[in-house]
């Protein structure tokens, strides 16, 4: 078994997946790792080699399972969750936090942010010690005065406020939020709605992180000061450096998703790499020996992981590197893919439900097809070359090598001995550096091209899965984004360093830093403008990615044997043979496979033959998913959440339409949407609906009212940019889709307004055969009473509560003409506008409707074909 680590942490991280998917006891677990360790030793000890290595496998898959258990068991007892859970906590009122400050405070474009590790809450005059991580955010206005403006890492702090856990969007294929921040150790997220409720309480001395923490904190004010004008490319070198991507404009962050470069804005093994290559550089010009170099480069890395903020991907970097510096000085040769599958051992050992996090998924994915295939392959193609051109001049060496590169060794310097008998004097004398320069650089961009396009292939599924995108262009992309990066990183680091020494030398390299920061933004913007060198898909099945990692495996494992083979064969001075069989025909089925992946030719999962109205969880806001019985769909609304808005090229909150509604729509499989209407032109209806037209080919967008405001400006502009159809709807349109009718009962006309009205919203009702659906938008009492003195057809079995279950919507005759037995309302979880009210909700019992709310059960289903309703909500689905 030559990668003995890649079985073993294959078989560890299996079961770890059974044991997400089953939860079985602990004790069940152990007894099935103790069992499976005393079979394999028997077996050993009788000299069974083969059923011996089976259960030491099934003895590692067993401790997988057990190694989760143990980490879900596990915690202190006053840890913020478990706290809220049993009732102890109650988060829904202002609570005095107090603890000692993670980081110094982060300057954002919209405010500032504390990140504070909790040791007490104080709730109704009562101190309770508590374990946790609080992110309070301070916004920019008014109120930001009063907060103390000299804090740093380590001291410690009181606020007041309303903190809450994180809350996921209950929709299927929403970004799991809740989880992302368990893995920052961050519990509880809030605002504080004056500076003066932040308060400091002393200044005890700081730990060791805390002291990092403060040095990040200078580094990047250093990094700040040397760009005082230019800062795009200091929010780029803040990123590539340090970690924080606070002022990374929203487009330059989608430039780079764009062309599958955005592993160049997080720190991970990319830069990792560069530091590595650049000390070993050093190392090597100062002579020092290989254990010197692996103790300082292992000690800068050392360094490097406690300084740098987004720490997992470095973290994950730095041990493969790590292993690889330890084993250097004692092994000849040693099989990259057992480093990397020990760095995952170790990461998954440490914390078990890392395996479920995306970006250790992609950083372990990309290192092992590095070493599984790019590496071999290499070694078929360019590494005897290079290898050829090591003292070329020196003959007694043609024999060490294949036939093959000694005569192309022998061709060359033919060729040096005829450019040099044919050249000047003064160039006669570098023609060996004139023939094989270009020779050694082609065939390490080839290298670079190859590991690109490796590194891009094996990634497609998860990509797709997890970002949605499929970028045509990476592969070519990526070659300047990892050339320029290999220069950044190191660059960076010795600016920075300068700037504790010479502030004239540290300004010199400063603008050769910022030329290459600079350079990569155009680069990446460049090829973000290549019409569809980029495009957005659902994820693919999981049958299909299941049978993609198959074919990769197999060709995997194909590239190994077939590159052992020819080293041995080289070494016996033998031909190799041509490809075989054994390589092309997995390679070939991954090639069909990828085709699958980046394509989608999957029909959408959707109800046929049947009408679906979905009422999506967007938080405080509105978005309706309606299927058709012919698979036609309309989206009504985008969602849209108070408070996040673009400030600098920065948006301050979650984008719904690219976050929430997006992710909806792409776990059933869409691409296109036949109409999206808006309602009116509020932002929590209008902001998400950015995100839609830009991910999915829409074909016509319904408006009401012509709106002059400059947001329902901006969409119908995007709209007609993206060649989507524009039709107005007023009372009295209608239309017929296979059966299944839909009447516009309002508005009135469409005629233009000055700002967007609640009244002004357009108002469906749908039906399909004795059944109706009535879809108000924010409808409030002025047009609920003119529909019902006009005695326009209310009554729908299933009403989507208008304005959020406001006080001044949902009048007593509207909701006798309408007489609903279900209602549902899109709200966000614990709203300042206390919606949906309570006598609002008593009207609604009194009526007999069932009550839904999309806070508390998410996404809400109703599904019909014209003769029984049913009604599914997201809870319900995923508490089965």
């Amino acid at each position: 078994m030559k990668i003995p680590a890649a079985w073993t942490a294959s078989a560890f991280a299996a079961g770890i997946v059974l044991a997400g998917h089953c939860q079985l006891p602990l004790r069940i677990w152990i007894a099935a790792t103790a069992m499976a360790i005393a079979a394999g030793a028997i077996l050993a000890f009788r000299d069974h080699t083969i059923p011996g290595a089976t259960f030491a496998v099934l003895a590692w898959f067993a401790l997988g399972g057990t190694a989760l258990s143990i980490e879900r068991a596990a915690g202190p007892a006053n840890h913020i969750p478990r706290l809220i859970a049993a009732g102890q906590l109650d988060t829904n009122k202002p609570l005095r936090w107090r603890g000692r400050l993670r980081e110094n405070p982060i300057a954002l474009p919209w405010g500032t942010r504390y990140e504070i590790d909790l040791e007490e809450v104080e709730a109704s005059g009562t101190s309770l010690p508590v374990r946790g991580g609080l992110r309070a955010n301070l916004y920019n206005g008014p109120r930001t005065t009063g907060a103390p403006d000299d804090l740093r890492a380590g001291d410690r702090v009181e606020a007041l406020m309303r903190a809450r856990p994180p809350r996921n969007f209950l929709d299927p294929g929403a970004f799991d939020l809740h989880g992302y921040l368990a893995l920052q150790s961050i519990d509880l997220t809030g605002s504080l709605r004056s500076g003066e409720l932040l308060q400091l309480i002393d200044r005890p001395p700081p730990t060791l992180s805390q002291h990092l923490a403060r040095l990040r904190g200078d580094l990047l004010s250093r990094l700040d000061a040397l760009f005082p004008a230019q800062p795009q490319r200091a929010a780029v070198l803040r990123a590539m450096l340090l970690g924080d991507r606070s002022f990374v404009e929203s487009d330059t962050v989608t430039a780079f998703q764009k062309i599958a470069a955005y592993h160049v804005l997080v720190v991970a093994g990319l830069h990792v790499g560069a530091l590595v290559v650049f000390l070993f550089w050093l190392c090597r010009r100062l002579h020092l020996s290989i254990a010197l170099t692996s103790l300082l480069t292992l000690a800068v890395l050392a360094s490097y992981v406690g300084v740098v903020q987004d720490r997992p991907p470095i973290v994950r970097a730095a041990l493969m590197a790590a292993f690889y510096l330890c084993a250097r000085p004692l092994f000849r040769r040693i099989d990259l893919l057992n480093i990397v599958a020990l760095a995952a051992l170790g990461m998954l050992i440490w914390k078990p439900s890392t395996l479920g996090d995306s970006s250790f998924q992609l950083s372990f994915l990309a290192a092992g097809v590095i070493a599984a295939i790019a590496l071999p392959w290499m070694e078929r193609t360019s590494a005897p070359y290079r290898a050829g051109l090591r003292h070329l001049s020196d003959v007694t060496r043609d024999g060490v090598h294949p036939p093959k590169i000694a005569q192309f060794r022998i061709e060359l310097r033919a060729a040096i001995q005829w450019l040099g008998s044919r050249s000047a004097l003064r160039l006669a004398a570098h023609a060996d550096f004139l023939l094989t320069a270009p020779l050694r650089f082609g065939l390490r961009l080839w290298e670079i091209v190859l590991l690109s396009l490796v590194i891009q292939w094996g990634m497609v599924p998860l990509l797709a899965e997890d970002f949605h995108r499929v970028s045509l262009i990476g592969p070519f992309s990526n070659i300047p984004a990892v050339v320029l990066t290999g220069v950044i990183v190191p660059l960076g680091f010795v600016t920075l360093g300068a700037t504790f020494l010479w502030a004239r030398l540290a300004m010199l390299l400063a603008k050769a830093l910022g030329y290459c920061a600079g350079l990569l933004l155009a680069t990446a913007e460049w090829f973000s403008r290549i019409p569809h060198a980029s495009y957005r898909i659902p994820g693919p099945p999981l049958w299909l990615t299941i049978c993609f990692f198959i074919a990769l495996v197999a060709v995997a494992a194909a590239a190994r044997a077939i590159a052992a083979q020819r080293a041995s064969r080289a070494a016996r001075k033998q031909p190799s043979h041509p490809i075989a069989a054994s390589e092309w025909i997995p390679a070939a089925a991954l090639v069909a496979l990828t085709f699958l992946v980046a394509t989608h030719p999957f029909a959408p999962a959707l109800a046929s033959g049947k009408l679906e109205v979905s009422v999506l969880d967007v938080g405080q806001g509105d978005s309706v998913f309606v299927a058709f019985p012919d698979n036609r769909t309309m989206l009504i609304d985008g969602g849209g959440l108070a408070g996040s808005e673009r400030i600098g090229g920065y948006r301050s909150g979650s984008d719904v339409g690219e976050e929430v509604v997006s992710p909806y729509l792409w776990s059933r499989g869409l691409k296109q949407i036949d109409v999206v209407a808006l309602s009116h032109a509020h932002h929590d209806h209008l902001d998400g609906l950015y995100s839609v037209l830009d991910n999915f080919r829409v074909r016509e967008l319904w408006i009401g009212r012509d709106e002059e405001t400059p947001a329902f400006k901006a969409l119908l502009s995007e709209a007609e940019k993206r060649g989507v159809k524009i039709a107005h709807q007023t009372s009295g349109s209608n239309f017929d889709w296979n059966g299944v009718s839909g009447e516009f009962l309002w508005p009135r006309d469409a005629g233009p307004v000055n700002e967007a009205s609640n009244d002004d919203s357009l108002v469906l009702r749908i039906g399909d055969g004795r059944l109706h659906f009535l879809l108000p938008g924010d409808a409030q009492q002025r047009s609920e009473d003119e529909l019902v003195g006009s005695r326009a057809a209310l009554a729908a079995d299933f009403l989507k509560v208008p304005h959020h279950g406001s006080k001044t919507s949902s009048t007593e005759a509207f909701l006798a003409a309408v007489a609903p037995s279900v209602a549902v309302v899109s709200v966000g979880e614990a709203n300042p506008f206390g919606q949906p009210a309570e006598n609002i909700v008593e009207r609604y019992a009194k009526a007999g409707a069932r009550f839904l709310r999309t806070d508390r059960d998410g996404a809400v289903t109703a599904l019909t074909d014209g003769q029984k309703l049913s009604v599914s909500t997201f809870t319900e689905e995923n508490s089965r």
